[in-house]
């Protein structure tokens, strides 16, 4: 598989403050890699330096074999789609409106919508599986329907990599695996390579190739789900006694957090 993202060294700051320091890994075509850590651990800022909305102070962010700061913003607009955390602004537009922004990299300078774009339209909300509500507002959504519609929004792009902010946050079981599943299935049917964040390491690591364990801005671990989540590593990044087992039907770790006073 070809190689879609490589970070060497990357090194950011907000202020005087270090957010990230020294993180490296790779992504490749049909990949899902998942970055997990406690809150502030500059898994957003990482995401964000991915999709060129922040620039590194240090180190290299390279997409595609170029240099993230080289691209055109149309073509890393075609290129690569940002789906940010479920957003609860009020926003006057239908699921078909919302969903139809995704063309906007591939429109004319008028943003006239042609009849291949309304057939990508169609084709990302069926896949998505909010066609069904095409007509409805947003604001009488579900957050999972929600989600789903960002999705779609993305899918519009036709893009090569996609960069995921806690897709399941917020989400009952339910939908989390509705979402999961569908970033599955994207990958295996259009080799799109996949990086997300994700709060929820057993959900992770049923479904990502890799894991990026990070704490404080630093890449404590780096690899498959079974080499990175070990009770020691864990731990460590979370700072509470954790217990590491598997789970009896996919055979991936699963990790429960213990009460203090309690060891695994």
């Amino acid at each position: 598989m070809d190689t879609v993202c490589t970070v060497r060294n990357l090194y950011f700051r907000y202020g005087r403050e270090p957010v990230l320091e020294d993180v490296s890994f790779t992504a490749v075509q049909g990949e899902i890699v998942a970055l997990a850590g406690p809150n502030g651990s500059g898994k957003t800022t990482l995401l964000r330096l991915l999709a060129g909305l922040e620039r590194a102070e240090r180190g290299t962010v390279r997409l595609f074999d170029q240099d993230v700061r080289d691209f055109a913003p149309k073509e890393r607009a075609r290129r690569i789609a940002y789906v940010p955390q479920l957003s609860q602004e009020e926003v006057p537009f239908t699921v078909r409106q919302m969903t139809s922004l995704g063309r906007a990299p591939w429109q004319n300078s008028l943003g006239m919508e042609t009849a291949q774009d309304q057939e990508i339209v169609r084709e990302s909300m069926r896949y998505a599986d909010v066609e069904n509500l095409a007509d409805r507002p947003l604001r009488r959504l579900s957050g999972g329907e929600r989600q789903r519609v960002g999705i779609a929004r993305a899918l519009c792009q036709r893009p090569e990599l996609f960069l995921l902010d806690e897709p399941t946050a917020a989400l009952d079981y339910g939908h989390q695996i509705m979402v999961m599943d569908m970033l599955d299935a994207l990958r295996r049917e259009r080799k799109i390579a996949i990086i997300l964040v994700s709060h929820d390491v057993n959900l992770a690591a049923m479904y990502a190739d890799r894991l990026l364990l990070i704490r404080e801005g630093r890449a404590v671990a780096y690899g498959s789900p079974a080499d990175v989540l070990t009770r020691e590593q864990v731990a460590s990044v979370y700072s509470c006694s954790m217990l590491v087992d598997r789970n009896p039907c996919t055979h991936t770790p699963r990790v429960s957090p213990l009460p203090k006073g309690i060891s695994g």
